[in-house]
């Protein structure tokens, strides 16, 4: 190897040095998955050739055997892991070596806590593969070709992992990329053929691609002959019944590059129907640190008669599955496909309802017959498995099924609670789901909009996520029952009591008598409030309260126009409804000679307390302040 004069030493850009310092002591408790990461890198790289020779077939050079070498010399104490795969230019290993690229980078890196357990899953779940060299390591060398450079056009990096690397132009006879770790005192442990070997077989037997190793005789010396070490055998073309626990496990840490075992997994593997294929999917333990961001790109790795294709391919799942990791290897697609033909291929859609299926299936499955691991599934997902009856038609009512909400059934407020559960303890005169939403489980737990619902014990959905409002808003019913917001419209009497039809008639009298009493104080209080509200009203929802607001049937919720107006979007506000109680005391005394100065008051005190109940911000809240103060003062 000959190196250049062109030599540079640069510094780590910040995020690198502080993730670096973090994985090396996070993961120190497990040293020997250093391996498996450089490993499945080096598989990646390999991976990418195959791709790219596919339409440039000249990047083999004349040498398309593919596979991974690894060696280690005892005298220099070093262990070596090469690839002939698609390799670096300098540029690239500068970009992948020494810089994060990923967005959120900054937010990720604000998560960890310094707790090595719960750092440990972040850190797998971000994928720092190359860095993890450092953990057994005080010196990383590596040296790479990109295919089809020329052999002067060789890169050497160099770092002892302190927060600057030196980087220089190298001759290389072959593509591919060689790493090279110089080992820290006290890890002669891995200079020992059957040591690489256990932790080759253990975590990288899956792989499709031969792993190799030099030959020892039995009297322990090296020989100039490579073996393979690995089965080498695409997991996803076995039988089930040959794959073990450990190796679905194993397989999905590769793909996924994470340092957990996955939730749950299906595998499926489908001939002789009109469309054939393989896929094995894995629903991962812990959301990745990029899941709610647009730009970051999920997808499952796309196998073509067992060739990779491309990584990440988002046509297969809908965003609402968007958690899901796996592989697909189909025959029905040619070889030579992009991106852009995937868009209009018309076995795409064939492929993706099969899919979705097994992936509702498995979380089916899990709801069924392993409700705590489902448990842990929704606290993950939850959230983006919510977004599918808006996303997926066609599945509307099995991802329905799936979905779970806090009620007032229990004080716990955990989302555990399916739409199924709650129709089974529904009152036998009751026609519809009840829910509410707000932006808080406290806001939604003490709303006055639930006082009639908590006197006569009829549990209602309480909906606090973003993105709840939007949900119910694509599901309109459920096994024939309508969604109905607590908030909106107006409510059946007769079907949220619980009294014979003599009370209701005589709760019905009461009411139309009361009507009468308090229509020229109605009258009043709307005049005063003008264009603030839409009308005002006597109510059958408050039983302790003396004020709310309701929104038409169809109208948004104030939840909706909150996040719409944050995101930037012009809305039309509603006009709503100001409820009163004529059973309150408030209500009472407002109803007897008040000059209208001070009805004015009560009025605007009444409406204010409404916005807040429901959880809007009030627009003067200087003035109700006031309001306030005056009206205590007059009291002492």
């Amino acid at each position: 190897m000959t190196v250049d004069a062109h030599q540079e030493k640069l510094n780590f850009q910040a995020e690198v040095k502080q993730l670096l310092d973090i994985v090396v002591h996070s993961l120190y408790s497990n040293k020997e998955i250093f391996l498996r990461e450089l490993i499945s890198n080096a598989s990646d790289a390999i991976d990418k050739l195959r791709f790219e020779a596919l339409s440039d077939p000249a990047l083999y050079e004349s040498h398309s055997d593919l596979s991974i070498r690894v060696s280690f010399d005892n005298k220099a104490r070093t262990i070596t892991i090469s690839d002939n795969g698609i390799g670096m230019s300098r540029d690239e290993a500068m970009e992948n070596l020494g810089t994060i690229a990923k967005s959120g980078t900054r937010e990720f890196l604000s998560h960890l806590t310094g707790d090595q357990k719960k750092d440990t899953h972040l850190i797998g779940q971000f994928g720092v593969g190359f860095y993890s060299s450092f953990i057994v390591a005080d010196k990383v060398t590596v040296i790479s070709r990109r295919a089809g450079l020329g052999h002067e056009h060789g890169v050497s990096w160099e770092s002892k992992g302190d927060g600057e690397y030196t980087i220089a132009n190298v001759e290389k006879a072959t593509r591919g990329t060689d790493i090279i770790l110089h080992l820290k005192e006290g890890e002669d442990d891995f200079l020992n053929e059957w040591r690489l070997r256990t932790i080759i077989t253990k975590y990288s037997d899956h792989l499709s691609l031969p792993i190799l190793m030099l030959k020892h005789t039995e009297d322990g010396k090296e020989t100039t002959e490579w073996e393979t070490v690995n089965k080498a055998t695409a997991l996803w073309t076995l039988p089930k019944n040959k794959i073990s626990d450990e190796q679905y496990q194993e397989f999905y840490k590769h793909i996924a590059h994470d340092f957990e075992n996955p939730l749950a997994w299906t595998h499926h593997k489908i001939e002789g129907g009109n469309i054939d294929y393989s896929c094995l999917l894995f629903i991962p333990h812990h959301a990745p640190f990029d899941l709610w961001q647009r730009e970051s790109h999920h997808g499952l790795k796309l196998y073509v008669q067992r060739v990779f294709i491309m990584d990440k391919v988002e046509q297969f799942l809908p965003q609402y599955l968007r958690f899901m990791r796996g592989v697909l290897d189909t025959t029905a697609l040619p070889l030579n496909i992009s991106r852009e033909i995937l868009q209009d291929h018309p076995s795409i859609p064939k492929l993706r309802a099969a899919l979705v299926r097994h992936t509702l299936d498995l979380l089916d499955r899990l709801a069924k017959d392993e409700p705590e691991k489902y448990k842990a599934f929704w606290k993950e997902f939850g959230n983006v498995l919510k977004e599918g009856p808006a996303e997926d038609f066609a599945n509307r009512e099995r991802v329905s099924k799936l979905l779970r909400f806090a009620t007032t059934h229990s004080t716990e407020l955990n989302q555990d609670v399916s739409l199924a559960d709650y129709v089974s303890r529904m009152k036998p005169k009751q026609t519809k789901i009840y829910y509410i939403t707000a932006d808080s489980a406290n806001a939604a737990r003490f709303s006055p909009h639930l006082e009639i619902f908590h006197k006569n014990n009829i549990e209602v959905l309480l909906l606090t996520d973003r993105i709840d409002e939007w949900v119910v808003s694509h599901l309109p019913e459920f096994e024939g029952k309508a969604l109905q917001s607590v908030a909106k419209g107006d409510l059946p009497l007769d079907e949220l009591s619980s009294k014979d039809e003599a009370e209701i008639k005589k709760d019905e009298k009461v009411e139309h008598e009361q009507k009468q009493a308090y229509d020229e104080l109605l009258t009043k209080i709307k005049g005063i409030l003008g264009d603030k509200v839409k009308e005002v009203r006597l109510s059958h929802r408050l039983t302790t309260s003396p004020s709310c607001l309701v929104r038409d049937q169809n109208a948004l919720g104030p939840q909706m126009e909150r996040l719409l107006k944050a995101a930037g979007q012009t809305v039309t506000e509603s006009q709503s409804i100001l409820e009163l109680n004529p059973d309150h005391a408030i209500i009472k005394t407002l109803h007897k000679e008040l000059s209208p100065e001070k009805l004015a008051e009560w009025t605007y005190l009444l409406y204010d307390q409404a916005v807040l109940a429901e959880g809007s911000a009030l627009p003067d809240p200087a003035t109700f302040v006031q309001r306030m103060n005056k009206l205590w003062m007059e009291s002492l």
